[in-house]
């Protein structure tokens, strides 16, 4: 995870739940593109809304919401502002953007703001792309699966721009992670495999030129 006391929170919380019962944390996740003068997309805004019982362990980790009201206080606000944009080496963000000439790097992320919203935490972030694109393609997932992200939120196109969401074959998903398990399905000590890309919807975008 992106805190370790997050991470050790929630690792507690799952000792007793086989490894197999993937995932653990979901996000809804919605994606704004920003459009460069030039025509181009220059980067990504990023919307996840985390589910209400990793909210609430995320509270209980960095100590606040004292009076359980739902409610936070500028200052409890400001603490929470960023929490999970401490990302540690080789994390990618769960974002992957990729054209035909192969992967296209996102830069570091930009925070634009966290919310508490219905006992639900709500982050937004902005990521450029190193190289502006014109047709690409993007997913939205953790490799390990510990963490699935939807489309809940949508996808936000600039004008002149197209996107056409490719669903994932979740039964085909499924039947990969058991065939790769196989006997040790249920094996709390298995190591689970790198499936998130699997479970993952892909969003083809397409902007027409400036005219």
């Amino acid at each position: 995870m992106r805190t370790l006391g997050v991470a050790f929170a929630l690792l507690t919380a799952s000792l007793a739940t086989p490894l197999t019962a993937h995932p653990h944390i979901f996000v809804s996740t919605g994606l704004k593109l920003v459009r460069a003068e030039g025509g181009m997309v220059k980067g990504v805004e990023v919307t996840w809304r985390y589910d209400a019982l990793y909210s609430l362990l995320v509270l209980e980790d960095m100590e606040l919401d004292h009076d359980f009201d739902g409610r936070l206080t500028p200052s409890e606000q400001q603490q929470l502002d960023g929490f999970d944009l401490n990302w540690v080496e080789g994390f990618e963000g769960d974002l992957y953007a990729q054209t035909a000439n192969g992967k296209l790097p996102l830069g570091p992320p930009e925070s634009l703001g966290t919310g508490f919203e219905k006992g639900e935490i709500v982050s937004r972030h902005y990521r450029a792309l190193a190289t502006p694109a014109q047709t690409f393609s993007l997913k939205a997932f953790d490799p390990t699966y510990y963490t699935a992200y939807d489309l809940g939120l949508g996808v936000d196109l600039p004008a002149g721009c197209e996107a056409k969401v490719i669903k994932a074959d979740v039964t085909a998903a499924t039947e990969k992670v058991m065939g790769l398990m196989g006997e040790s399905m249920d094996d709390p000590e298995a190591d689970y495999p790198e499936v998130g890309e699997d479970f993952a919807d892909e969003i083809i975008v397409q902007c027409a030129p400036p005219s």
